[in-house]
C-alpha cells in the first residue's frame, strides 16, 4: 500500500473543502446569479498548477493514473461524466447567450475543469451584459 504523503493529502483535503463549499454554496442559494470573477480566478489557479504539476512530473503520470487499477479507471470515467453533465447544463444557456459551442466544447475536452470554468466565466459574462455575443 502506498505511504501516503501530508502535503498531498492537505492539497486534496483543501480541494474536497472548496468543492464543498461551492455545491453547498450553490445549493442554498440556487437563484444566485454566476460569478464571473470567481470562474476567471478558478480556471487560472488550476491552469496554473496543471502547469507547474505537467512541468515537475509530465503528462504520462495522468495516463498511469487512470489506468493503472479499476480505481484509476472509475476516476477517469467520474471526471468524463462530470464533464458530460456540465455541459449539457451548461450549453443551452451558452447558446442562448451567443457562444461558439465547438471551439469550447473542444477547449473543455482538452483541458477538462481549467475550459470548464472559463466557459462558465464567459457565460456569466455574456449573461450579465444581457445579449447574445456575435462570436
Amino acid at each position: 500500500m502506498p505511504e501516503i504523503q501530508p502535503p498531498l493529502l492537505a492539497l486534496a483535503i483543501g480541494g474536497l473543502a472548496c468543492a464543498v463549499i461551492g455545491i453547498l454554496s450553490a445549493a442554498l442559494r440556487p437563484g444566485a446569479r454566476g460569478n464571473v470573477v470567481l470562474g476567471v480566478v478558478l480556471s487560472a489557479a488550476f491552469g496554473t498548477y496543471t502547469a507547474i504539476t505537467i512541468a515537475r512530473e509530465g503528462v504520462m503520470p495522468v495516463i498511469v493514473n487512470h489506468t493503472a487499477n479499476l480505481w484509476g479507471v472509475q476516476v477517469w470515467w467520474d471526471l468524463l461524466s462530470a464533464l458530460t453533465i456540465a455541459m449539457v447544463l451548461i450549453a443551452p444557456r451558452a447558446k442562448a447567450a451567443g457562444m461558439n459551442l465547438l471551439p469550447w466544447t473542444l477547449f473543455v475536452l482538452a483541458t477538462a475543469s481549467i475550459g470548464l470554468f472559463a466557459m462558465a466565466a464567459r457565460l456569466f459574462w455574456l449573461e450579465s451584459r444581457g445579449e447574445p455575443a456575435t462570436a
